[in-house]
């Protein structure tokens, strides 16, 4: 794959990259390392399928999160330990924008809602 800031290669459609005696076939995104990487050199599409992940891992334990006996500061800590290292895996050499870091937030709060079994009394309806 040959990413550039300039759209020249979506207008020139170079079909394949050669170097000596080998040909690299043009790829729109491949996954390389837990890390999504396309033509654009777009990363909203690496932190999206990251949440994605992250969700199913919340699903996943969602027994342990829902069941009473087990303390908040047990379900604290398994949420640290478990859903925040599959959300951050692969992020850590990226620069967070105000964007990326807000949809990270956002599903934080979401888990955490959850977690701790918050409620809104005075919620408005759309």
């Amino acid at each position: 794959m040959i990413a550039e800031r300039k759209n020249s290669l979506k207008q020139n459609k170079i079909g394949h990259l050669k170097i000596k005696n080998y040909k690299f076939e043009r790829a729109a995104s491949f996954n390389y390392l837990g890390v999504i990487l396309n033509e654009d050199n777009n990363h909203q599409i690496d932190l999206q399928e990251s949440i994605k992940n992250s969700n199913k891992t919340y699903f996943m334990l969602q027994k342990f999160f829902t069941n009473k006996n087990i303390s908040k500061k047990l379900k604290s800590r398994l949420k640290n330990t478990i859903i925040d290292k599959t959300l951050t895996h692969a992020l850590e050499n990226r620069i967070l924008t105000r964007r990326d870091r807000k949809q990270i937030n956002i599903f934080e709060r979401k888990v955490y809602r959850r977690l701790l079994g918050l409620v809104y009394e005075n919620e408005k309806e759309n």
